[in-house]
């Protein structure tokens, strides 16, 4: 048998059992787009631009402003309905003042009318701050171009805590969203007080407290007939009281010389510091009562009482004793200790095991 023969049989018997494979498609094939699923409308003719223009347009009205004071009732029918003649469109201006014309058809519109909040901030979560705020805003605008005062020249005033604010809003306001306001009472509060307006005037005193603190002043000292000038003064846990005289420099603190009251230099020269810092040294006598605390906190209570008994001698000391820091109260006092704690915030040393 030939071996082509036999080949090209072999071939055509392989082919038979072994249909070619066939070629697989990318699913998405490239320069095609799904087809639609809706049924296609016919495109709708484009008018020209000059037909357009040709089509005649009714023109937009206003209504006129509804009286409120009539009596809506006078509108009803027999049935209590609203008479539907009325609330017909009108096509062009003249129906449409006809049937505003009259008191009765504009009573027969109030029904119909959509109800509109008073408060633009009506939508808002906090519709009365809101208001509030924009109000000041809007005043601050207003009158911005007023002279001011100079800084620190302003009248003192006590605005309202968050506490006394919240007391008059039904909504929850956050310390940092009350804080604008004061920023802006501040900004109104700094117009000059011969050109401020009463309608400014009005809107700060809604937000004052109804008791001033910074009108109060301390009952005034004078000297006695002895020539003594009284001073209070006080440092943490002590107390004292000075009396100032007019001599030669003497200084007792409880029966006892300055040296043998205070130990320490430091504590000497704190309790005439207000002497020193002014050059009275060697023009008044002090006499001065100390109880409680220690040292350090007598010496520095005795500076502030001898102070407010030289203002009573002089009273124009007091800037130069204001700059000498001896004039102001020191507010610290010793923290407190904790429990679980070895003292005010030390901590017992940490153990592993």
């Amino acid at each position: 048998m030939d071996a082509k023969l036999f080949t090209s049989s072999f071939r055509c018997a392989f082919s038979s059992l072994h249909p070619p494979a066939r070629r697989r498609l990318p699913l998405r094939l490239r320069n095609t787009r799904p087809l639609s699923t809706t049924s296609r409308r016919p495109a709708e003719p484009v008018e020209p631009q000059d037909a357009r223009s040709q089509v005649p347009r009714e023109p937009v009205h206003a209504a006129p402003p509804i009286d409120f004071e009539d009596d809506p009732d006078a509108s009803r029918n027999d049935s209590g309905s609203v008479d539907p003649d009325v609330t017909e469109a009108a096509d062009d201006e003249a129906d449409l003042d006809a049937a505003f014309s009259s008191r009765s058809n504009q009573a027969k519109l109030l029904p119909k009318l959509r109800v509109v909040p008073r408060s633009a901030s009506y939508f808002t979560a906090k519709p009365t701050f809101t208001d509030d705020l924009l109000a000041l805003q809007a005043m601050v605008r207003k009158y911005q171009i007023l002279p001011m005062s100079k800084p620190g020249e302003a009248p003192r005033k006590a605005w309202k805590t968050h506490a006394q604010y919240m007391l008059n809003v039904p909504e929850p306001v956050r310390t940092s969203a009350y804080k604008s306001i004061l920023k802006l009472l501040s900004r109104l509060n700094y117009i000059h007080p011969n050109l401020l307006p009463e309608e400014v005037a009005q809107m700060l005193s809604r937000y004052e407290r109804d008791v001033n603190p910074f009108l109060n002043r301390p009952k005034p000292t004078s000297v006695d007939e002895y020539g003594r000038a009284r001073g209070v003064g006080r440092r943490k846990s002590s107390h004292a009281v000075a009396w100032l005289v007019e001599g030669e420099g003497e200084v007792r603190v409880n029966g006892k010389s300055l040296s043998e009251a205070f130990g320490r230099i430091h504590d000497r020269e704190s309790a005439v510091f207000a002497l020193k810092a002014t050059e009275r040294l060697d023009k008044y006598n002090c006499w001065i009562v100390a109880r409680g605390g220690g040292t350090t906190g007598q010496a520095e209570s005795i500076t502030l009482a001898v102070a407010k008994a030289l203002m009573v001698h002089e009273p124009l000391l007091k800037p130069a004793l204001r700059r000498a820091g001896c004039v102001t109260r020191d507010p610290r006092e010793v923290e407190r200790k904790k429990p679980g704690k070895l003292k005010a915030r030390k901590m017992p040393a940490w153990v592993k095991r």
